[in-house]
Formats: C-alpha cells, sequence, structure tokens
C-alpha cells in the first residue's frame, strides 16, 4: 500500500511538472506583451531631458506671408493702363511739352482727370510763396498738424517749431505732408481760406480740369489732368525760391532735440545727366506713382508730366525712357501730328 501510495505521489508530481511547464510559455508571453506597451519610468532629469530633445527635433512652423494686394488707381478702373504707347511707359498719363514754344513733343492721355497725391503740394508752396508770408515766422507743429499721416519714418511731431521757409522746403523736397497741412493751416483765415485761394489760383492759370479739397494731397478728391499740371509746373518755375527748394538733395532740420535728415523723393536730382529746375513728386493708391518736373535737355527747356505710374520706380524708369528718345531723336516728336480739333491754350 504504501508502495501504491508513493508511485501515486510521483506521478501526480510529473503531472504537476509538466502543467507547469505547459503554462509557463503563455503566461511568460502575457507578461512581455504587456511590459513592451508599457511605458518605462523615468526620474524628472530622464523626463526633462526627453522634452527638450523632443522640441529640438521637431521642425520649425512655416511662416506664410501673404502680401495684401494694393487697391487699384482710378486709372488703372477705368481702363486708361490698357492704352498703348511708342515707349511702352508704365505711366497711364504723359505729356511731355517745350516750355517756350508750347510744343507737345509727346503726349499720352493727357487730358484725363485723375487724383494727383502730392502734386498737389505744388500748388501750395505756389499760393503760399505768392502771399508773401514771412518765410522767417516760427510755427509749431500742433495735435492737430501731427494727426495727418506722414507717410515716412522721418516726421515732425507734435511741439516740433521750424519757420515757414523751413515747412515750405520739407513739403516740396521730401514731400511732408504735416509740414504742408501746417502751412495751409497758418494761412490768413485758416485751411478754408487757403483751399479757396488754391482753387482760386488754379483756375486763373487756366486749370479748369483741377480741383483741390486740401493742402496736402492725401485725399484723393484732389484732382487734375496732364495738360493742367504742366501749366502748374511753368508758373512755379518762374519762382526761384521754389526752383531751389523742390531740387534739394536734402536738408538737416531741428526736430525737438534732434537732428532730422530729410532727403528728396526724386532720385533723378542725384543723377548728374538730368538738368532738373523743378520738381515734385506724389503717391497715393488712387492716383499711382505721379512726377512733374521743368528739365532741360538739347538746349531746350521742357516740361515733363508723368501720371498714375503703377510701380514703385517705374516713374522714373519712364521719365528715363522719355529722355533717351528725346536726346536721341533731338526732340523730333515721336507721336503723330496733332489734328487740328487739339489746339492746346498757351501756358
Amino acid at each position: 500500500m504504501a508502495k501504491t501510495f508513493r508511485s501515486a505521489l510521483k506521478a501526480l508530481s510529473a503531472t504537476a511538472v509538466v502543467l507547469a511547464l505547459s503554462v509557463l510559455p503563455a503566461t511568460a508571453g502575457l507578461t512581455e506583451a504587456s511590459a513592451a506597451q508599457k511605458k518605462p519610468v523615468k526620474s524628472a532629469k530622464a523626463a526633462k531631458a526627453a522634452k527638450y530633445t523632443r522640441t529640438a527635433k521637431r521642425p520649425p512652423r512655416k511662416v506664410v506671408v501673404r502680401a495684401v494686394p494694393r487697391p487699384p488707381s482710378l486709372g488703372q478702373l477705368t481702363g486708361l493702363h490698357a492704352t498703348q504707347d511708342a515707349l511702352d511707359l508704365k505711366s497711364s498719363v504723359a505729356l511731355v511739352i517745350d516750355q517756350d514754344t508750347d510744343e507737345v513733343l509727346f503726349s499720352k492721355n493727357a487730358s484725363a482727370v485723375l487724383p494727383i497725391a502730392s502734386i498737389t503740394k505744388l500748388m501750395t508752396a505756389l499760393v503760399v510763396t505768392e502771399a508773401r508770408l514771412p518765410l522767417d515766422e516760427v510755427l509749431t507743429v500742433t495735435s492737430e498738424d501731427a494727426a495727418v499721416r506722414a507717410g515716412s519714418s522721418r516726421q515732425l511731431r507734435a511741439g516740433a517749431r521750424l519757420t515757414r521757409g523751413e515747412m515750405l522746403h520739407l513739403a516740396l523736397m521730401a514731400s511732408e505732408n504735416r509740414a504742408a497741412y501746417l502751412l495751409g493751416r497758418t494761412y490768413p483765415g485758416g485751411l478754408p481760406s487757403f483751399v479757396d485761394a488754391m482753387n482760386a489760383k488754379a483756375q486763373l492759370l487756366g486749370m479748369h480740369d483741377t480741383r483741390y479739397v486740401e493742402p496736402t494731397g492725401l485725399s484723393s478728391d484732389n484732382r487734375s489732368s496732364a495738360e493742367d499740371l504742366a501749366r502748374l509746373v511753368n508758373a512755379a518755375s518762374k519762382h526761384p525760391l521754389l526752383r531751389e527748394l523742390s531740387t534739394s538733395p536734402e536738408a538737416v532740420v531741428p526736430v525737438g532735440r534732434q537732428q532730422v535728415q530729410f532727403r528728396n523723393t526724386n532720385g533723378l536730382v542725384h543723377n548728374p545727366e538730368w538738368d532738373i529746375g523743378l520738381q515734385k513728386t506724389g503717391y497715393i493708391a488712387a492716383a499711382g506713382r505721379c512726377v512733374v518736373m521743368q528739365t532741360q535737355m538739347a538746349g531746350r527747356k521742357l516740361i515733363m508730366v508723368l501720371l498714375d505710374s503703377a510701380g514703385r520706380y517705374s516713374r522714373l524708369g519712364d521719365a528715363e525712357r522719355l529722355r533717351k528718345w528725346l536726346v536721341t531723336e533731338s526732340l523730333v516728336p515721336l507721336m503723330p501730328a496733332l489734328d487740328s480739333t487739339d489746339v492746346r491754350q498757351p501756358l
């Protein structure tokens, strides 16, 4: 009986071993799978290092800068840019005339009435000059003047004190909006009287398609034609002061405790190939890029008007194209002779 009991016990132990061996692999497999899914426990230092490692490996985020489309000018809206010309000018309006003979040398949409931007300041300067207001009178920039959009990083701030002559210089040379506004505001009778004087002078000069509503050119309601602006350039060029101030390359003026340098907005004044007697540039979105000049070429005094140019530098490029053509062609008109219905009034 004891022998039987020992045999049974031996058999039972063998069965247990077999069962254990059969269960172990499954249990071990389950444990390895669980271990593979479970994240290892890391120290705070190791976790911080891993965080910076992941951050460093992350590709930089792309910043997409979308250019805001510039609103079209009035010339573009009315289709003037579709007008073709022999020089392929980028300006939709162009006019070149002989100042002494009134001969039209080049014309493109010259009678179109468009916004003129800061070309307005040429009339502002003419009215101030002919009013014979004291140029040495010190004027102070007020908060009203400073509220006017400056248009550049160099600007007149509230409290700045300059003479009327210095304000006139900055308005013509650097196209300083606040200086032009202040010149109108300090006119006898104030700004309304000044605008009336601008329009009265325009009518006196025969600029019948011209209208001014303020002295800076920031308003798109200041409008004129190339033909009218040629009359304005002719009148303004008769004043030596306006010729000198408008063609000055740069000026340094005291603004508060600082000496601020202002530069001419027309790069052609630095070009030795140009002999410019008077000039003014202008730009607002509705007007495009504009420039008017009185210059000498081949021994002749010329008045040049370019309005509504689409590119930043294209107005000056157009001026260069006209200059080279004029010199090459010895100032022979490129366009067909005017018919009898296109008769210009004398300037």
